[in-house]
This record gives structure tokens, sequence and C-alpha cells, in this order.
């Protein structure tokens, strides 16, 4: 198992850098794996990547369209905060590990 420490904490992750361990995370190391995603979170961030975490930890799965359905933000804006791959990205600044559904 591979380790990575952001905001002076270490954590384990796995090869691709998703968290093996969520209850590790914390909104500052969240912080600094957004910036290595070249991206610099907002509160809007903040609400997504909480519903992500409480979806994750009620053993929900996880996908685009339950981002749509969240209430918390609709698809289209979903892409503009995580651009790219916004489903694998928000996980992974979620400290939760990477979708099923996620290639």
């Amino acid at each position: 198992m591979a380790q990575k420490t952001y905001a002076g904490v270490t954590v384990d992750v796995n090869e691709e850098g998703y968290f093996t361990n969520p209850s590790q995370w914390t909104k500052e190391i969240a912080v600094e794996i957004a910036k290595e995603e070249g991206i610099e979170l907002t509160d809007k961030h903040f609400a997504v990547l909480e519903f992500l975490r409480k979806r994750h930890n009620s053993g929900e799965a996880l996908s685009i369209r339950s981002i749509n359905h969240s209430g918390v933000i609709d698809v289209k804006t979903f892409y503009q905060l995580f651009p790219g791959a916004p489903l694998k990205k928000a996980t992974k600044i979620a400290g939760i590990p990477k979708p099923a559904s996620c290639v």
C-alpha cells in the first residue's frame, strides 16, 4: 500500500492516488489534492465533496446521474467545478475510492 503526505498528514492511497481509508480525510488535505488537480476549492466544491462523502459512507453508488439528482448541483456546474473527469477528480479530492463506474 502506498502513502502520500498532504497538509503534514500521511495518508494511505492506492496506486492511482485514491484514499484507501476515507477517515483520514480532512478539508485541509482536500485543498492540497485539489491544487494538484489544478482546482481552487470554493464553498460549492465543498458542498459537492460532502455530498459524495455522505453518499459513499451510506454505501450508495456514485454516478454522474446521482450528482444531477442530488439537489446540491446540476451536471453542467459539476463539469465546470471539476473539469476533465469530474467524478474521478471529485472523489479523489473527497478522499473516497474511485467509483466502479469510472475507468
